[in-house]
Protein backbone atom coordinates (compact mmCIF):
# COMPACT_ATOMS: atom_id res chain seq x y z
CA UNK A 1 0.00 0.00 0.00
CA UNK A 2 1.49 3.31 -1.11
CA UNK A 3 1.90 5.62 1.89
CA UNK A 4 0.59 9.17 2.07
CA UNK A 5 3.97 10.98 2.13
CA UNK A 6 5.65 8.95 -0.60
CA UNK A 7 5.05 11.27 -3.57
CA UNK A 8 6.16 14.33 -1.58
CA UNK A 9 9.33 12.52 -0.46
CA UNK A 10 10.20 11.55 -4.05
CA UNK A 11 9.68 15.14 -5.19
CA UNK A 12 11.89 16.57 -2.43
CA UNK A 13 14.68 14.06 -3.10
CA UNK A 14 15.30 15.85 -6.39
CA UNK A 15 16.37 18.96 -4.45
CA UNK A 16 17.65 18.00 -0.99
CA UNK A 17 18.20 15.18 1.43
CA UNK A 18 15.03 13.83 3.02
CA UNK A 19 14.75 12.63 6.62
CA UNK A 20 11.84 10.34 7.54
CA UNK A 21 11.28 9.76 11.25
CA UNK A 22 8.54 7.86 13.02
CA UNK A 23 7.76 5.03 15.41
CA UNK A 24 9.46 1.68 15.08
CA UNK A 25 7.66 -0.58 12.55
CA UNK A 26 5.44 2.17 11.17
CA UNK A 27 6.66 1.56 7.60
CA UNK A 28 9.67 3.86 7.07
CA UNK A 29 11.90 1.16 5.57
CA UNK A 30 9.05 -0.07 3.37
CA UNK A 31 8.61 3.42 1.90
CA UNK A 32 12.36 3.78 1.36
CA UNK A 33 12.69 0.42 -0.38
CA UNK A 34 9.60 1.09 -2.49
CA UNK A 35 11.17 4.34 -3.71
CA UNK A 36 14.41 2.45 -4.33
CA UNK A 37 12.50 -0.28 -6.21
CA UNK A 38 14.45 -2.92 -4.36
CA UNK A 39 14.53 -5.08 -1.24
CA UNK A 40 16.75 -5.10 1.85
CA UNK A 41 19.51 -6.75 -0.20
CA UNK A 42 19.74 -3.76 -2.54
CA UNK A 43 23.29 -2.35 -2.39
CA UNK A 44 21.96 1.22 -1.93
CA UNK A 45 20.12 0.27 1.28
CA UNK A 46 22.53 0.73 4.21
CA UNK A 47 21.29 -0.11 7.72
CA UNK A 48 23.52 1.14 10.55
CA UNK A 49 22.42 -1.79 12.73
CA UNK A 50 24.45 -4.13 10.47
CA UNK A 51 28.14 -4.47 11.39
CA UNK A 52 29.39 -4.70 7.79
CA UNK A 53 27.52 -1.49 6.93
CA UNK A 54 29.19 0.30 9.84
CA UNK A 55 32.61 -0.72 8.55
CA UNK A 56 31.89 0.45 4.98
CA UNK A 57 30.45 3.81 6.06
CA UNK A 58 33.13 4.60 8.63
CA UNK A 59 35.74 4.13 5.93
CA UNK A 60 33.92 6.60 3.71
CA UNK A 61 32.63 4.00 1.30
CA UNK A 62 29.37 4.18 -0.64
CA UNK A 63 27.96 1.77 -3.23
CA UNK A 64 29.08 2.99 -6.68
CA UNK A 65 26.76 4.35 -9.36
CA UNK A 66 23.67 4.59 -7.15
CA UNK A 67 21.38 7.61 -7.76
CA UNK A 68 19.73 7.12 -4.35
CA UNK A 69 21.32 6.01 -1.07
CA UNK A 70 19.18 5.03 1.92
CA UNK A 71 20.75 5.32 5.37
CA UNK A 72 18.59 3.57 7.95
CA UNK A 73 19.04 4.11 11.72
CA UNK A 74 22.19 6.18 11.12
CA UNK A 75 21.15 8.52 13.97
CA UNK A 76 22.47 5.89 16.39
CA UNK A 77 25.98 6.96 15.42
CA UNK A 78 26.96 9.79 17.83
CA UNK A 79 28.49 11.98 15.09
CA UNK A 80 25.85 11.19 12.51
CA UNK A 81 24.96 14.72 11.47
CA UNK A 82 28.54 15.77 10.66
CA UNK A 83 29.04 12.41 8.96
CA UNK A 84 25.98 12.85 6.71
CA UNK A 85 26.91 16.46 5.98
CA UNK A 86 30.24 15.26 4.59
CA UNK A 87 28.65 12.53 2.48
CA UNK A 88 26.02 14.90 1.11
CA UNK A 89 28.35 17.77 0.31
CA UNK A 90 30.72 15.42 -1.50
CA UNK A 91 28.11 13.49 -3.51
CA UNK A 92 25.02 15.72 -3.87
CA UNK A 93 25.55 16.43 -7.55
CA UNK A 94 25.10 12.74 -8.45
CA UNK A 95 23.39 11.06 -5.48
CA UNK A 96 20.25 11.65 -3.42
CA UNK A 97 20.10 10.65 0.24
CA UNK A 98 17.09 9.36 2.17
CA UNK A 99 17.65 9.07 5.95
CA UNK A 100 15.22 7.04 8.07
CA UNK A 101 15.11 6.42 11.80
CA UNK A 102 12.81 5.28 14.63
CA UNK A 103 13.42 8.41 16.70
CA UNK A 104 13.05 12.14 16.35
CA UNK A 105 15.77 12.95 13.86
CA UNK A 106 15.29 16.67 14.57
CA UNK A 107 16.16 16.02 18.24
CA UNK A 108 19.10 13.63 18.12
CA UNK A 109 21.81 15.99 16.93
CA UNK A 110 24.70 14.63 18.94
CA UNK A 111 27.85 16.63 18.29
CA UNK A 112 26.92 17.57 14.74
CA UNK A 113 26.26 20.40 12.35
CA UNK A 114 22.64 21.53 12.18
CA UNK A 115 22.49 20.59 8.49
CA UNK A 116 20.37 23.70 8.06
CA UNK A 117 19.11 24.06 4.49
CA UNK A 118 20.27 20.62 3.38
CA UNK A 119 17.19 18.48 4.13
CA UNK A 120 13.42 18.26 4.48
CA UNK A 121 11.96 16.32 7.42
CA UNK A 122 8.87 14.11 7.34
CA UNK A 123 7.16 12.36 10.23
CA UNK A 124 5.53 9.09 9.20
CA UNK A 125 2.41 8.20 11.19
CA UNK A 126 0.45 4.96 11.52
CA UNK A 127 -2.58 4.50 9.27
CA UNK A 128 -5.40 6.97 9.81
CA UNK A 129 -8.98 6.68 8.64
CA UNK A 130 -8.47 8.95 5.66
CA UNK A 131 -5.29 7.21 4.52
CA UNK A 132 -7.02 3.85 4.56
CA UNK A 133 -10.10 5.04 2.74
CA UNK A 134 -11.04 8.48 1.43
CA UNK A 135 -14.63 7.55 2.32
CA UNK A 136 -14.01 5.61 5.54
CA UNK A 137 -16.63 3.26 6.94
CA UNK A 138 -17.63 2.19 10.42
CA UNK A 139 -15.78 -1.09 9.76
CA UNK A 140 -12.58 0.85 9.01
CA UNK A 141 -12.95 2.70 12.30
CA UNK A 142 -13.60 -0.47 14.27
CA UNK A 143 -10.54 -2.18 12.77
CA UNK A 144 -8.31 0.79 13.65
CA UNK A 145 -9.68 0.95 17.17
CA UNK A 146 -9.08 -2.77 17.70
CA UNK A 147 -5.68 -3.32 16.09
CA UNK A 148 -4.18 0.19 15.89
CA UNK A 149 -2.70 1.80 12.80
CA UNK A 150 0.67 0.04 12.52
CA UNK A 151 0.79 -1.97 9.28
CA UNK A 152 1.67 -5.46 10.54
CA UNK A 153 -1.04 -5.92 13.21
CA UNK A 154 -3.60 -3.95 11.21
CA UNK A 155 -3.32 -6.10 8.10
CA UNK A 156 -3.08 -9.29 10.16
CA UNK A 157 -6.38 -8.55 11.99
CA UNK A 158 -5.44 -11.23 14.54
CA UNK A 159 -5.62 -10.64 18.29
CA UNK A 160 -2.90 -13.24 18.85
CA UNK A 161 -0.57 -11.58 16.35
CA UNK A 162 -1.39 -8.14 17.77
CA UNK A 163 -0.43 -9.23 21.32
CA UNK A 164 2.85 -10.76 20.22
CA UNK A 165 3.70 -7.79 18.02
CA UNK A 166 2.99 -5.34 20.85
CA UNK A 167 5.24 -7.16 23.29
CA UNK A 168 8.10 -7.37 20.81
CA UNK A 169 7.79 -3.75 19.64
CA UNK A 170 7.78 -2.20 23.11
CA UNK A 171 10.70 -4.38 24.13
CA UNK A 172 12.71 -3.19 21.13
CA UNK A 173 11.86 0.46 21.75
CA UNK A 174 12.97 0.26 25.38
CA UNK A 175 15.84 -2.22 25.19
CA UNK A 176 17.33 -1.40 21.78
CA UNK A 177 16.45 2.12 20.63
CA UNK A 178 16.58 3.71 24.07
CA UNK A 179 19.84 2.04 25.10
CA UNK A 180 21.52 3.04 21.83
CA UNK A 181 20.44 6.70 22.03
CA UNK A 182 20.24 7.64 25.69
CA UNK A 183 22.44 7.16 28.74
CA UNK A 184 19.80 5.61 30.98
CA UNK A 185 20.57 3.02 33.61
CA UNK A 186 17.00 2.59 34.87
CA UNK A 187 15.72 0.60 31.90
CA UNK A 188 13.33 -1.35 34.14
CA UNK A 189 11.79 1.91 35.32
CA UNK A 190 11.15 2.99 31.75
CA UNK A 191 9.52 -0.37 31.08
CA UNK A 192 7.17 0.31 33.97
CA UNK A 193 6.60 3.92 32.92
CA UNK A 194 5.54 2.80 29.44
CA UNK A 195 2.86 0.64 31.05
CA UNK A 196 1.72 3.33 33.49
CA UNK A 197 1.24 5.85 30.68
CA UNK A 198 -1.28 3.55 29.01
CA UNK A 199 -3.72 4.28 31.86
CA UNK A 200 -3.21 8.05 31.66
CA UNK A 201 -4.30 8.61 28.08
CA UNK A 202 -6.43 11.73 27.70
CA UNK A 203 -5.65 12.89 31.24
CA UNK A 204 -3.60 15.80 32.48
CA UNK A 205 -0.22 14.19 32.99
CA UNK A 206 1.02 14.58 36.56
CA UNK A 207 4.76 14.01 36.84
CA UNK A 208 4.37 14.03 40.63
CA UNK A 209 1.91 11.14 40.50
CA UNK A 210 4.24 9.15 38.26
CA UNK A 211 7.15 10.04 40.54
CA UNK A 212 5.37 8.42 43.46
CA UNK A 213 4.49 5.30 41.47
CA UNK A 214 8.07 4.93 40.25
CA UNK A 215 9.81 6.01 43.48
CA UNK A 216 11.98 8.40 41.49
CA UNK A 217 12.73 12.12 41.41
CA UNK A 218 10.57 14.61 39.54
CA UNK A 219 13.50 15.48 37.27
CA UNK A 220 14.17 11.83 36.40
CA UNK A 221 10.55 11.03 35.55
CA UNK A 222 10.16 14.19 33.49
CA UNK A 223 13.28 13.22 31.51
CA UNK A 224 12.00 9.67 31.00
CA UNK A 225 8.70 10.91 29.60
CA UNK A 226 10.56 13.19 27.19
CA UNK A 227 12.71 10.25 26.10
CA UNK A 228 9.59 8.21 25.30
CA UNK A 229 8.27 11.18 23.32
CA UNK A 230 11.50 11.35 21.33
CA UNK A 231 11.20 7.64 20.58
CA UNK A 232 7.66 8.12 19.25
CA UNK A 233 6.00 6.12 22.02
CA UNK A 234 3.80 8.95 23.29
CA UNK A 235 3.08 12.63 22.70
CA UNK A 236 1.72 15.49 24.78
CA UNK A 237 -0.38 18.49 23.82
CA UNK A 238 -0.47 21.81 25.62
CA UNK A 239 -3.54 23.80 26.73
CA UNK A 240 -4.75 26.63 24.52
CA UNK A 241 -4.73 29.83 26.61
CA UNK A 242 -7.98 31.47 25.51
CA UNK A 243 -8.03 35.13 26.59
CA UNK A 244 -11.58 35.51 27.89
CA UNK A 245 -11.69 32.46 30.13
CA UNK A 246 -9.65 31.30 33.09
CA UNK A 247 -7.88 28.66 30.99
CA UNK A 248 -5.18 26.26 32.06
CA UNK A 249 -1.77 27.28 30.74
CA UNK A 250 0.74 24.61 31.76
CA UNK A 251 -0.63 21.09 32.30
CA UNK A 252 -0.31 18.86 29.28
CA UNK A 253 -2.45 15.93 28.14
CA UNK A 254 -0.85 12.66 27.09
CA UNK A 255 -1.59 10.31 24.20
CA UNK A 256 0.10 7.26 22.65
CA UNK A 257 1.23 6.78 19.07
CA UNK A 258 -0.40 3.34 19.28
CA UNK A 259 -3.89 3.91 20.65
CA UNK A 260 -4.67 0.18 20.66
CA UNK A 261 -2.73 -0.03 23.95
CA UNK A 262 -5.53 1.89 25.73
CA UNK A 263 -7.73 -0.44 27.76
CA UNK A 264 -10.60 2.01 28.27
CA UNK A 265 -12.81 2.23 25.12
CA UNK A 266 -13.54 5.94 25.58
CA UNK A 267 -9.86 6.77 26.02
CA UNK A 268 -8.96 4.60 23.03
CA UNK A 269 -11.40 6.48 20.79
CA UNK A 270 -10.13 9.86 22.05
CA UNK A 271 -6.52 8.75 21.47
CA UNK A 272 -7.34 7.63 17.92
CA UNK A 273 -8.88 11.04 17.22
CA UNK A 274 -5.84 12.78 18.74
CA UNK A 275 -3.45 10.72 16.59
CA UNK A 276 -5.46 11.42 13.42
CA UNK A 277 -5.46 15.16 14.19
CA UNK A 278 -1.71 15.17 14.93
CA UNK A 279 -1.07 13.37 11.64
CA UNK A 280 -3.10 16.04 9.83
CA UNK A 281 -1.06 18.79 11.52
CA UNK A 282 2.30 17.14 10.82
CA UNK A 283 1.38 16.47 7.19
CA UNK A 284 0.53 20.14 6.57
CA UNK A 285 3.74 21.22 8.30
CA UNK A 286 5.98 18.77 6.47
CA UNK A 287 4.50 19.24 2.98
CA UNK A 288 3.09 22.78 2.94
CA UNK A 289 5.18 24.57 5.56
CA UNK A 290 2.18 25.62 7.67
CA UNK A 291 2.89 26.14 11.37
CA UNK A 292 0.33 23.77 12.86
CA UNK A 293 -0.41 23.03 16.50
CA UNK A 294 -2.72 20.62 18.29
CA UNK A 295 -3.89 21.80 21.73
CA UNK A 296 -6.79 21.28 24.12
CA UNK A 297 -9.06 23.78 25.90
CA UNK A 298 -9.81 23.58 29.62
CA UNK A 299 -10.61 26.14 32.31
CA UNK A 300 -10.10 26.12 36.08
CA UNK A 301 -13.66 24.85 36.58
CA UNK A 302 -12.74 21.71 34.58
CA UNK A 303 -14.86 22.59 31.56
CA UNK A 304 -13.03 21.10 28.60
CA UNK A 305 -13.05 20.60 24.84
CA UNK A 306 -10.72 17.79 23.84
CA UNK A 307 -8.82 19.40 20.94
CA UNK A 308 -8.15 22.75 19.31
CA UNK A 309 -6.26 23.02 16.00
CA UNK A 310 -4.32 26.15 15.04
CA UNK A 311 -2.58 27.14 11.81
CA UNK A 312 0.02 29.92 11.85
CA UNK A 313 -1.29 30.92 15.27
CA UNK A 314 -4.89 31.28 14.02
CA UNK A 315 -7.72 29.13 15.36
CA UNK A 316 -9.11 26.66 12.80
CA UNK A 317 -11.54 24.43 14.71
CA UNK A 318 -12.15 22.52 17.92
CA UNK A 319 -13.06 18.84 18.32
CA UNK A 320 -14.90 17.09 21.15
CA UNK A 321 -15.03 13.27 21.32
CA UNK A 322 -18.12 11.34 22.40
CA UNK A 323 -18.61 7.60 22.34
CA UNK A 324 -22.21 7.94 21.07
CA UNK A 325 -24.38 10.40 19.12
CA UNK A 326 -25.36 12.53 22.11
CA UNK A 327 -26.61 16.10 22.39
CA UNK A 328 -24.10 18.92 22.01
CA UNK A 329 -21.71 19.01 24.96
CA UNK A 330 -22.51 21.72 27.50
CA UNK A 331 -18.81 22.61 27.46
CA UNK A 332 -19.00 23.34 23.73
CA UNK A 333 -22.04 25.53 24.41
CA UNK A 334 -20.08 27.38 27.09
CA UNK A 335 -16.87 27.91 25.10
CA UNK A 336 -18.65 28.82 21.84
CA UNK A 337 -19.93 31.95 23.59
CA UNK A 338 -16.62 32.89 25.19
CA UNK A 339 -13.96 32.09 22.59
CA UNK A 340 -13.26 33.02 18.99
CA UNK A 341 -13.00 29.42 17.80
CA UNK A 342 -14.76 29.58 14.39
CA UNK A 343 -16.31 26.11 14.48
CA UNK A 344 -16.73 23.14 16.79
CA UNK A 345 -17.04 19.49 15.80
CA UNK A 346 -18.42 16.86 18.14
CA UNK A 347 -17.37 13.49 16.74
CA UNK A 348 -18.72 10.08 17.65
CA UNK A 349 -18.77 6.48 16.44
CA UNK A 350 -22.51 6.38 15.61
CA UNK A 351 -24.41 7.75 12.59
CA UNK A 352 -26.15 11.00 13.57
CA UNK A 353 -25.13 14.18 11.70
CA UNK A 354 -26.64 17.59 12.45
CA UNK A 355 -25.68 21.24 13.00
CA UNK A 356 -26.46 23.74 15.75
CA UNK A 357 -25.86 27.07 14.04
CA UNK A 358 -26.05 29.31 17.09
CA UNK A 359 -23.23 27.31 18.72
CA UNK A 360 -21.15 27.06 15.51
CA UNK A 361 -21.24 23.31 16.10
CA UNK A 362 -21.69 20.20 14.01
CA UNK A 363 -22.28 16.76 15.54
CA UNK A 364 -21.16 14.05 13.13
CA UNK A 365 -19.56 10.58 12.85
CA UNK A 366 -15.79 10.60 13.05
CA UNK A 367 -15.69 8.70 9.75
CA UNK A 368 -17.39 11.65 8.03
CA UNK A 369 -15.20 14.18 9.85
CA UNK A 370 -12.10 12.33 8.62
CA UNK A 371 -13.37 12.32 5.02
CA UNK A 372 -14.33 16.00 4.99
CA UNK A 373 -11.71 17.67 7.22
CA UNK A 374 -8.64 15.45 7.64
CA UNK A 375 -7.70 15.16 4.00
CA UNK A 376 -4.02 14.40 3.41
Amino acid sequence: MKRYIQDAVVDDLRKKMVFVGGPRQVGKTTIALDILAGDEQHPAYLNWDFADVKRILLHGGLPPDQPLIILDEIHKYPQWRNFIKGLYDKNKSRTSFLITGSARLDYYRKGGDSLQGRYHYYRLHPFSLYELNQNPTAADLEALLTFGGFPEPFFSQSERDWKRWQRERISRVIHEDLVSLEQVKEVGQLDLLAVLLQDRVGSLLSINSLREDLSASHEAVDRWVRILENLYYCFRIRPYGAKKINALKKDRKLYLWDWSLCQNPGSRFENLVAANLLKYCHYREDTLGDAMELCYLRDRQKREVDFVVLRDGELLFAVECKSGDKAVSKHIAYFSKRTEIPCFYQVHSASVDYEVAELRTRVLPFTRFAAEILKL
